[in-house]
Formats: C-alpha cells, sequence, structure tokens
C-alpha cells in the first residue's frame, strides 16, 4: 500500500464541490495512511472478575490449601486465595449452588445445585472445569457430605433417602439408605427432608442423620440398620459433632441447642437456649428465632468453642443479624451489617477425630464477607485484602485508564494508605493459598468508579488485579440538612442526591472534575498536603434559554420584573453582573426562582492529602423546579476550563479566574446555520422562525415584551459576549421535567429551556399557568450536548494554522467547533479573560455523538494538551515557580512541530454511524454504518499496541472494532445477548485492548479485545493448586491402640463398590461427562510447567523415534551389504558358465 500523501488529497478534495457529496469509502484507499491494524490482532475473551459474589448462596473451605469457595443463586463459583489470587467460573445451567464440599487437598471441588444436579470441578488448571455431572432425576438433593480422605459422597434428599456417589467416577453406588428403614417402624409420620449427614469422628462405620421434623438416627453402614434414634419436637436445622464421637449437638427451630450422648437414647443430656430469658420457676424459656447453624469446635487448652447464627429472640424487632460465639462461660455477640448466608470455622486440623483448634470464623454474609479472629481478645476482625467493597454504595458510573502516568498509582496509594481504619487483627489473612500468576503486562491501571452516596474510588488494576488506592468524598463540600423544612429538592425526588453522574480525569495533571445527580459540578486539585478552607468557591449557573413565543405576565403588576443577567440587556458590559462567584442570586420570587439542589457548605472545610476541592459550580432551578441534569462534562488542565451541558445547552467555566465564559442554548452555536427547522428561541428580528408549527397564543405580546436569555443579543453583540462580558453570569438549567410542572407554578424570567422532554399532550394545562412565558416544544428540537472534546486543532473550515478548540457533539448528531483564544501563559492567564467563539459545524451524522477523536498527519492519535502536576499548596517560596511551571501547557500532540500546511483528521461515532474527516478542508473520505437496527452505547477511539482503532458497544450486545482511518470491521462478536442499564451504564473501553463493565451490582468484569492478551491470559492468572503435604492423622497413643477406643477406619468400597451393593437404578440419575475430561485437565494442569512437561515429553518421543529409526536404518545398511555381498559371489560363480548349464 503506498505512503500517505496529504497534499494530492487535498488537491483532488479541494478541486470537489463543496455541496457534494462526501466521498464514499474506498476512494482514496491508495493515497491513505497505511493502517497497520488487521483482524488478527483481535480477539474477545472474558480475563477477570472482581468483587463481591453478587447474591450468595454456599460457601466451602479447605484447610490445607487454604482456598475459600463461594457459590451464588445465580450459579457462580467463586473461588479464593491469597490476595490477587481469585477465580470465577459459571455452572451453564444457571441454578442456584446449593452446597459446595472440597475434595480437601486433592484439587477438586463438589458443587450441589438446586435443579438437583451434583458437579466435580478439577482445580488443578487455570481455568478450572467440570469433570463429571451427575443429575437426580426422581429426587431433590438437600444436603452433601464428603468425609476427609474418602471417594464416597453422602447425598440427602427431601424424600429422607440417602445416596451414595463414587466422586471418582461419578456413578452412583446401589447402597442407599432409605428413610422408612432409618426411623422407628412404629413412626407413621414421615421425618422430612435430609438436613444433615456426617460420619462419627471415631468411627467411620456409623453416620448420623438429621431429618428436619427432629429425629436424628445413628445409622450402622456395615449392619445396615440404626443403631439409636434421638427425637426432639421441635425441627432441626443442623447438627454438629463432639470430636471425640460421644457427643452430638443439634440447632432447633425454636432456638435451642440440645446436647445428646450417643448411649443415651431417650432425652438430651442439656438444653440451652442462648438468647432466651429464663424464667425463674423453672419453665421453658420463651421461644426464641431459629438457629440455623451450629459448630462444636474442641481445643486441647481450654473450653469448646459453640459458634451459631440466629437464635436471637423475638422482642429484638430490628436488631441487626448476629453470631454468636460460646466459649466456656462467656457469649460474645457480634453484630453483622448485612443477613448471614453462611459461615464456617477454620481449624488447624483436617480431621475430625482431634482436637479443632479453631482460629478463626469465616462469615459470609449477603453483600461482605467478614472474617473473624477467634484467638485475641475481643474477636476482632480480619482486614479485608480482597477488592469486595466495589458495591459499598451502588456505582453509578466507571471510568477504566490503561497505560496511565507511572508516579500516579504510587501518589494515590500514599494518601489513601491513611484513610484505613484501626482496630483489625494483627494476623495474616487467614485465606493464603494458590500462587500468583507471571504476568507480562506491566502497564499500570485504573479504574475510578462513581458511586450513589457520592463517593469516588481509585482502583489499581493492573496486572489483572483490583485494589482500593483511594476514596474521596464528594458529600462534604455540602450542608448535611435533613429536616423537614430545609430538606434539599433533590431529596423529594431522588434519595441520593450526591450520586455521581460523570466524571472527568486528567491523569496527568491529576485534575478531577465530577458532575452529581443534583446538576453540580466539583472541581478538585490532587494535594499531599493537609488545607483547611475557610469558605468553599462557589459559582451558581442558570442555564436558561428562550421559549418560542411568552405572554405578558398575567396580573400585570404582581410580578417581578425579569432577573437583571448579563445578556439580559443589549449591553451586557454595562447590566452589572454579579461579580462575587460565590453570591447567591435573589429574587422578589421569594427566593424560589433559584433553588440549588444541594447547599454548598458555609463551614471550614479540613481537607486532607489527596484530591481537595478547588470550585464548586451549582446550577440553580427556576420556580422551585430543580435544574435539568449534566449530559456531558470535560475538563482541560491546559486551558484552565471546565465545559459542562445538558439539554438545555452548554457553559464553559475558567476555573482559574472563576468566571463562565460561554452560556449558549445549543441552538446558538449553530448562529444563522442550523440545519434543524424548529421554533426559534427567542424572536430576535435578525432570525425570522423558521419552523412551521404554530405558536401557542401566536402574536399575544411582542418581542420588547418577552423575557430575554442571556444569549438573546448574541447575533448582534457577539464579541462583547465572548470578551467576557458574561463572566460571572447565573445560569440555570432545565426544568427536569416539564410533565411535572404544576398549574400554579410562577415562572419568573425563566423559559421552559429547550430540550425539555415533550410535554405528552398537557400543552393547555401548561398555557394555563401563571407562566411568563408559554412553549411548544418539539421534539425535534430537544438536543442535548452528549460529548465534549478539547484539541488544538483547525477550528474552521480553511483555516492555514490550529489553535485550541472545543468540539461539541449532540444528541441530534452534530459537531460544533468553538475556538478558544488563550491569554498567553503565567500571570496575564490569571488576568486576562479567555475569549471563546462557536466556529460551526464540523459534520452531522445520525444519532446522538458519542465520541470524537483528532489524528494527525501520520494517523497518530493528538491527545488533549495537559499541564503536569505541581503540588498546589506549595510554600509561597516555590509556589510563583511551579506557577510559571504550570502556566506552560504541554501539548502532548505531535502538532506543534507539524508543518502548517499539513493536514488532521477528525474521527466522529454516534449512536449510528462513524465518519473520518480531514481538517481543515472539513471533507468526509470515509463513512460508516455501525449499526440499523441497534445503536451504539459506548464508543472509543483506543490506542492499541501498533496502532489505533474505534471500539463500540452496542445496545444488542455486539463488541465491534473499526480500523481507522479506513473504518474497515476488524471484529464483530455478539457478547451480550441482551445489555441491561447497568452494564450499559457502566460500560468502559480502554487503550490496549482492555475493557470493563459492571457485570452485577457488585462485581467488575474485565474483558480484551486484544489477540495478545488472550494469548498471554493463561500466564498471568494465577494458580489455584499448590501442593501441599497432607498433615499428619492425629496419633492414637498406646493405650487407645492396646484397648480400642482410637478411629474405626471403614472399607468403604468393599460396602458401597459395584461387586457388594451392585449398581443402583439407570433412572435415578443421569450420569453427564464434564466439558474438561481428565485426559485435556492433565495437559493444562498447570500452564507453563504444563507446556514444559509436554514439550519434554515429545523432545523424549522424538529422540525415542529418531534412535529407532537409525536402529532400522543400520538395520537396512546390513541387509544391503548382505545382499551385495550374497550377489558378488553368485556373480563371481556365474561368471564363467554357458547359458545352456544353468
Amino acid at each position: 500500500m503506498k505512503k500517505f500523501n496529504i497534499r494530492k488529497v487535498l488537491d483532488g478534495l479541494s478541486a470537489a464541490s463543496s455541496s457534494a457529496q462526501s466521498p464514499q469509502p474506498g476512494t482514496q484507499e491508495n493515497n491513505l495512511i497505511q493502517e497497520t491494524l488487521q483482524s488478527e490482532h483481535f480477539q474477545l475473551c472474558k480475563t477477570v472478575r472482581h468483587g463481591f459474589p453478587y447474591q450468595p448462596s454456599s460457601m466451602a473451605f479447605d484447610p490445607v490449601q487454604k482456598i475459600l469457595a463461594i457459590g451464588t443463586q445465580s450459579g457462580a463459583l467463586r473461588l479464593f486465595g491469597r490476595p490477587g489470587v481469585e477465580c470465577y467460573c459459571q455452572h451453564e445451567s444457571g441454578a442456584a449452588v446449593i452446597q459446595l464440599q472440597f475434595l480437601i487437598n486433592e484439587g477438586a471441588l463438589v458443587s450441589a445445585l438446586a435443579d438437583d444436579s451434583v458437579h466435580l470441578w478439577n482445580l488443578r488448571q487455570k481455568r478450572p472445569a467440570i469433570l463429571h455431572s451427575l443429575k437426580f432425576n426422581k429426587e431433590r438433593i438437600t444436603f452433601c457430605h464428603l468425609p476427609f480422605q474418602s471417594k464416597w459422597l453422602y447425598i440427602g434428599t427431601e424424600r429422607g433417602n440417602i445416596h451414595i456417589v463414587n466422586v471418582e467416577s461419578f456413578s452412583l453406588s446401589g447402597y442407599v439408605i432409605m428413610w422408612n428403614k432409618a426411623i422407628e417402624l412404629s413412626s407413621k409420620a414421615h421425618p422430612g427432608p435430609v438436613v444433615h449427614i456426617s460420619d462419627n469422628p471415631m468411627d467411620e462405620g456409623k453416620l448420623i442423620i438429621g431429618y428436619e421434623a427432629g429425629i436424628v438416627v445413628l445409622w450402622d453402614l456395615k449392619s445396615k440398620k440404626a443403631d439409636s434414634r434421638y427425637t426432639y419436637d421441635e425441627a432441626i436445622h443442623s447438627v454438629a459433632w463432639h470430636h471425640e464421637g460421644k457427643q452430638f449437638i443439634c440447632s432447633h427451630s425454636d432456638g435451642t441447642l440440645t446436647i445428646w450422648n450417643i448411649k443415651g437414647q431417650g432425652k438430651p443430656i442439656q438444653t440451652i437456649t442462648p438468647h432466651g430469658k429464663q424464667p425463674k420457676d423453672g419453665k421453658k424459656p420463651e421461644p426464641c428465632k431459629p438457629i440455623l447453624k451450629v459448630e462444636y469446635k474442641t481445643t486441647r487448652a481450654g473450653e469448646p468453642f459453640m459458634i451459631l447464627s440466629g437464635g436471637l429472640s423475638y422482642d429484638t424487632v430490628g436488631r441487626r443479624p448476629c453470631l454468636t460465639v460460646m466459649h466456656g462461660k462467656s457469649t460474645a455477640v457480634l453484630e453483622m451489617d448485612y443477613p448471614i448466608v453462611d459461615f464456617l470455622t477454620l481449624c488447624e486440623t483436617p480431621y475430625a477425630n482431634d482436637f479443632q483448634e479453631p482460629y478463626a470464623v469465616v462469615v459470609l454474609l449477603e453483600k461482605d464477607l467478614v472474617v473473624i479472629d477467634l484467638a485475641q481478645n475481643g474477636y476482632p476482625i480480619f482486614e479485608n485484602p480482597y477488592p469486595l467493597t466495589i458495591h459499598e454504595s451502588p456505582v453509578t458510573c466507571c471510568e477504566y485508564i490503561a497505560d496511565c502516568p507511572v508516579d500516579l498509582i504510587p501518589a494515590l496509594y500514599s494518601v489513601g494508605s491513611r484513610q484505613k481504619r484501626q482496630g483489625y487483627s494483627k494476623k495474616e489473612w487467614p485465606i493464603s493459598g494458590g500462587n500468583w500468576g507471571l504476568g507480562t503486562q506491566s502497564y499500570p491501571e485504573i479504574i475510578i468508579t462513581g458511586h450513589a452516596d457520592g463517593t469516588v474510588k481509585f482502583w489499581d488494576a493492573s496486572a489483572i488485579m483490583l485494589q482500593v488506592l483511594y476514596k474521596l468524598k464528594t458529600a462534604k463540600v455540602f450542608e448535611k440538612s435533613r429536616t423537614k423544612e430545609d430538606k434539599p429538592v433533590a431529596d423529594i425526588e431522588n434519595e441520593d442526591p450526591f450520586a455521581i453522574q460523570i466524571m472527568s480525569w486528567c491523569p496527568e495533571s491529576r485534575m478531577l472534575c465530577v458532575a452529581g445527580v443534583s446538576s453540580n459540578v466539583i472541581i478538585y486539585r490532587f494535594s499531599k498536603l493537609e488545607i483547611t478552607t475557610e469558605v468553599v468557591q462557589l459559582m451558581e449557573v442558570r442555564l436558561q434559554y428562550e421559549l418560542n413565543d411568552m405572554e405578558s405576565p398575567e396580573g400585570g403588576g404582581d410580578q417581578a420584573p425579569a432577573l437583571p443577567t448579563p445578556g439580559a440587556s443589549p449591553s451586557p458590559q454595562t447590566s452589572g453582573p454579579p461579580t462575587q462567584p460565590s453570591t447567591s442570586s435573589n429574587n422578589s420570587d421569594g427566593g424560589r426562582d433559584n433553588v440549588p439542589c444541594l447547599k454548598v457548605r458555609s463551614t471550614p472545610l479540613k481537607q486532607s492529602p489527596g484530591y481537595q476541592v478547588e470550585l464548586v459550580i451549582q446550577l440553580v432551578g427556576a420556580g422551585g423546579e430543580p435544574p435539568q441534569p449534566i449530559t456531558s462534562l470535560a475538563v482541560n488542565s491546559s486551558y484552565g476550563l471546565v465545559v459542562f451541558g445538558n439539554s438545555s445547552g452548554l457553559a464553559v467555566v475558567d476555573y482559574l479566574q472563576r468566571s463562565v465564559l460561554l452560556n449558549l442554548g445549543t441552538v446558538e452555536l449553530y448562529g444563522s446555520n442550523d440545519p434543524y427547522q424548529r421554533q426559534p428561541r427567542s424572536p430576535r428580528k435578525t432570525r425570522q422562525p423558521s419552523g412551521g408549527l404554530c405558536d401557542i397564543n401566536e402574536g399575544s405580546a411582542t418581542s420588547e415584551d418577552r423575557c430575554k436569555s442571556p444569549t438573546s443579543v448574541l447575533t448582534s453583540n457577539h464579541q462583547q459576549f465572548y470578551n467576557g462580558g458574561g463572566r460571572g453570569a447565573k445560569m440555570s438549567r432545565k426544568l427536569s421535567l416539564p410533565t411535572e410542572l404544576k398549574p400554579d407554578l410562577v415562572l419568573l424570567s425563566v423559559c421552559a429551556p429547550r430540550g425539555s422532554n415533550p410535554l405528552d399532550h398537557r400543552d393547555n394545562s401548561f398555557s394555563r399557568s401563571r407562566s411568563s412565558s408559554v412553549t411548544s416544544i418539539d421534539k425535534e428540537a430537544r438536543e442535548a450536548i452528549t460529548s465534549f472534546h478539547f484539541c488544538e486543532t483547525f477550528a474552521r473550515k480553511g483555516d492555514s494554522g490550529v489553535t485550541p478548540c472545543l468540539y461539541v457533539g449532540t444528541s441530534l448528531g452534530s459537531v460544533l467547533a468553538v475556538a478558544l483564544n488563550l491569554p498567553p501563559a503565567g500571570e496575564q492567564r490569571l488576568l486576562q479573560p479567555v475569549i471563546v467563539s462557536p466556529s460551526g459545524t464540523l459534520v452531522r451524522l445520525k444519532g446522538s455523538i458519542q465520541r470524537m477523536a483528532f489524528l494527525d498527519a501520520t494517523g497518530s492519535m493528538l491527545p488533549p494538551a495537559f499541564e503536569p502536576w505541581y503540588e498546589p499548596n506549595a510554600p509561597a517560596d516555590g509556589e510563583e515557580r511551579d506557577k510559571a511551571r504550570k502556566r506552560r501547557p504541554v501539548s502532548v500532540s505531535p502538532s506543534a512541530s507539524q508543518e502548517l500546511s499539513e493536514s488532521q483528521y477528525a474521527v466522529v461515532c454516534s449512536e449510528k454511524q462513524a465518519k473520518v474527516m480531514v481538517l481543515p478542508s472539513q471533507n468526509c473520505i470515509f463513512k460508516h454504518s455501525i449499526t440499523e437496527t441497534s445503536f451504539v452505547l459506548r464508543a472509543d477511539v483506543v490506542q492499541m499496541g501498533s496502532g489505533i482503532c474505534l471500539a463500540c458497544f452496542c445496545a444488542n450486545g455486539h463488541i465491534m472494532t473499526l480500523s481507522i482511518p479506513g473504518l474497515r470491521p476488524l471484529l464483530d462478536v455478539n457478547y451480550l445477548p441482551l445489555t441491561d442499564m447497568r452494564i450499559a451504564r457502566t460500560f468502559c473501553y480502554t487503550n490496549l485492548g482492555q475493557a470493563m463493565y459492571l457485570t452485577s451490582p457488585t462485581e467488575i468484569q474485565r474483558i480484551t479485545y486484544s489477540q495478545d492478551t488472550c494469548e498471554n491470559l493463561q500466564e498471568m492468572l494465577g494458580e489455584l493448586f499448590t501442593p501441599v503435604e497432607t498433615p499428619e492423622a492425629p496419633n492414637r497413643g498406646f493405650f487407645k491402640g492396646l484397648f480400642g477406643g482410637g478411629a474405626q477406619s471403614l472399607d468403604r468400597e468393599e460396602l458401597f463398590g459395584e461387586s457388594v451393593a451392585g449398581k443402583a437404578s439407570r433412572s435415578l440419575a443421569q450420569h453427564i461427562p464434564g466439558p474438561g475430561g481428565i485426559e485435556g485437565m492433565k495437559g493444562a494442569a498447570s500452564g507453563i510447567v504444563g507446556d514444559l512437561a509436554r514439550a519434554r515429553i515429545a523432545l523424549d518421543e522424538r529422540g525415542q523415534k529418531l534412535g529407532e529409526l537409525d536402529e532400522r536404518t543400520a538395520a537396512m545398511m546390513t541387509s544391503a551389504d548382505s545382499f551385495s555381498k550374497h550377489a558378488h559371489d553368485m556373480m563371481l560363480k556365474c561368471k564363467d558358465k554357458k547359458w545352456y548349464q544353468f
């Protein structure tokens, strides 16, 4: 392919008429940049899942491997080893995981599901797979038990029967314990489902079976009959053995614990109601809530531990869920934040017949995982090293940045480490199995999550791990008034008034800008020093635009004149705008006209090292209505500007001078070239109505009587406004929903902004309101601002040089340019105004604009200019030096060294299509229709290893990449069958082929679309299984060995094997071989080690074959020699003979 010659392209393009159709893709192919990315560079796969398992249902722990497994209600399986070693698997059926059982130290796990299937997982590979499955057809599984070092799995059912499965072959034994054999013949009632199975720690031949109705049976496996039966009149929830096998404990539905001797038939030897009030007259204590689980763990040195969940008295209404630890005479009640799903006691030994020596309790809650240290007084919890707090407050938005500056993660970690809570256990985290992967990707990655409570969390996402770095609480900037009279307006409609809606972050300068749901924008700077801000700087802004026609105020004199704002009079310079950015707007409407959703705090704010508030911009509403949501946001540290937009228009704010530079309705950006036929927003003499729709009450007021917006004089007075006449102007945002307007609202000097939602045929009620204006908003006019892009590029068609620009994308598919004229760096930047001037439309696409990017003539991306980070709170002597450096913006764009005549490319992607334009000629050289039937939710121009591409995520679940600039499809995968709003809101692309989204309210799923990452993924993943020696079995002792009384072993093979027990009924369960057969597993067992082993075997085989070939060759040579010798002898013998002598 030829090299790109921009001059030839421009010559060819300029020859074409400007009104002609844009060239179709392909016409310039031979002259364009050579595209390095091909379809073979792309492959889509999931990499890793982070966060708390959503809706957990069960848990298991391998005490030797020290691995924790958690199953969920959606059939997911999450495995946790040491911090950084995590794994996610999914059962295909999606049924809830009701129980998990490790094959301890074997690298395998059994899962039982609510659809009555049992599965065997192989954990000896980096991506665990199912080896066998067994699906029960006639009975429902309720409980499973796998004794330590046994290959026979007991499965209890709802009917009360127990079946036995060989976990090696996953075949059913013919040995079945039927419920009617287990209970007494005289008992006519069904005992209920099996709720517990376990063998006697001292005698494997004795099995204890707990039935829900309250019957416990001690079953002799050899004689196939019940030894003893224990009956209690309350339902049983769980059973636990004392390690000596002479006693067991049951937990019941009335909040009691019963302790039984296996020899004593009649009554329990002890009944305890841990949380019941003990009556003095010896009666039974009051019933309590059910004790759902009890564990009984012994120690050599002291009293045993009894640990239980539930059992609180019924009068503790509203009390949080509790875990109770009873140790000797002390009882500790540990309150939990969420309901308890399950708990496990971690013990020093895997052997049930030894002193258990418990050291920790793992408590699985509905939304958290807590590990309690049993060895320390007060039972402190361990600090959880896993990233399980993503959902601490619901995630509302995300950003993902790969290959960010290397000093960023250490800086965030250093300020974040000071935020950690105290009082944790001093011991090491007890779940410590597995090994980390050998990650070859060394670039730093950061994920930022915005939350419903106003927090912003920064996470280190490098090398497929996740660790929280720093947490910023934006709500600290606001007053927390919660009285009914003083309740923020946003609270009426929104329970989360501080929720983060959009984030804009500049990694190089560390500037952070967040937009909240209450229409506020907060600008933060990063500092390593603590400061106290006496007054939080506030700017109140009103995005307010004209209506089509305006009535004169009804009632005449009882209404106040319009709010004087810059632009409301023909001379904005003389209108006397408020000069104090933090001045509140006052109106004779009694303050209802300017109601900010949240009040900025008036007291001094102590700001810890980290992100510190620089400026708060609050959109103020009108008529008591809250302002309308911010739809787009961008910050540029080099220019010192922040820009935000909503359905009304946009505002450009200079945060260095604390001034509003531009406050425009979207339609005003077009100037006189509005491509859409819609009603004019104000009846200015310079623009005639372009729409064909009739206005309500046409002609009821003259143009002088109608209220004017700050932008109503733009056409006659552009330069004055852009020169800073509008600085400090109040902006208000659109009424959040016109459908919620009440007929009695008085709207003074405010016009329902264009961009409001359609009125749903309520025009009549709206026109009856005592308002100074009336509107008919056609649907076409709802043009919100959807995206921004700062860049040094060509602002207008035919420009000779690049200038700082802001490009604006709208919901109707327009891309508009705003030129930025910045004063010189240094002191002048703080004194002279920035001049901003709209420069017309660049291009129009179908659908809302999602993303814009600019390339130089060589096809390299032009990122926005930035300033390097500096310490804003440095001492005075160093501050000036820093400021001088700071004001020298760093343009990372290659355009700085380009010739002025060289061009740039603009890549624009909308919901429906993508276009590539050449600048400054503004000709479209490529366009591509991305989707006809769906729409793009997220698009990004991303840097891959060897080039750049456009990555798109569609609402129908397709993930696509397109080449740049040719827009050739490189990847199109139907990844998600149906996308919900959470995924749509949180999906992020970033450079180097990485992407992420929230797959559930509590979990982040990371994916890659890079072939390189997919190939290296196996090495990057951690190993779950590591070879560990099984601890020695407890010593029986001399006397126990001599006189008996030690642990009795049992040959289960003899009892349950096919030769004795026979075959089980084929109709009972169906065996399904897993996708990962044994041979396949062995090969993939351990990443690089497996590869090396295979390579070694292959070499050995090759050597062996070569050796055999050598031997065969030698044998053939010997044979040939022999043949040659015989032939020679024959020839000599026959040489002198005549033919007739033969």
